[in-house]
């Protein structure tokens, strides 16, 4: 059977300094399947969009501010994620320089700056714990992993890196 993934992006924005990411704390539906976590901001891609345009789309909509610099720091696929077990294989983006000033909410919830080096002590999905580390470290590398999940749970991780 072949693999038929909703795809989707995945951004982290950093303060100028570098020191913070922007993050959405899902609390504003209270039927929201990831109500009370912490996540980057993106989502599903648009028909005739490219992976870096639906980021930027994303980033816009949920955030206000506009992309000037962002690189993509891996891809993840993930094997029944969604709410009814569907599939997902998302593009994992950090962006770098940013124009404009963040929404301090958007429909999913408040967007807080987080400082990078307590990004562990937030609720978030348990595989996030996996990847982020990979997102924010130096090296230069993209990683590409695979997170199985089952009822909402992360069943494994495992990655390399080009």
């Amino acid at each position: 059977m072949p693999y038929t993934p909703i795809v989707a992006t995945l951004g982290y924005v950093l303060s100028p300094d570098g020191r913070d990411v922007l993050m959405v704390h899902r609390n504003a539906r209270p039927e929201d399947h990831q109500l009370g976590k912490y996540n980057g901001l993106g989502g599903k891609l648009e028909p005739y969009e490219d992976v870096v345009a639906g980021m930027r789309r994303e980033i816009h909509e949920e955030a206000g501010i506009d992309c000037e610099e962002l690189k993509l720091r891996g891809t993840i696929s993930w094997p029944g994620f969604g709410k009814h077990g569907e599939d997902w294989l998302g593009f994992v983006f950090v962006v770098t320089r940013f124009s404009g000033t963040p929404f301090a909410s958007n429909p999913e919830g408040t967007l807080e700056w987080v400082p990078l080096d307590r990004l562990d002590e937030l609720p978030m999905w348990e595989g996030d714990r996996n990847f982020l580390p990979l997102v924010f470290d130096e090296d230069p590398r993209a990683f590409h992993g695979v997170m199985p999940y089952r009822d909402g749970r992360m069943v494994s991780w495992a990655y390399s890196r080009v």
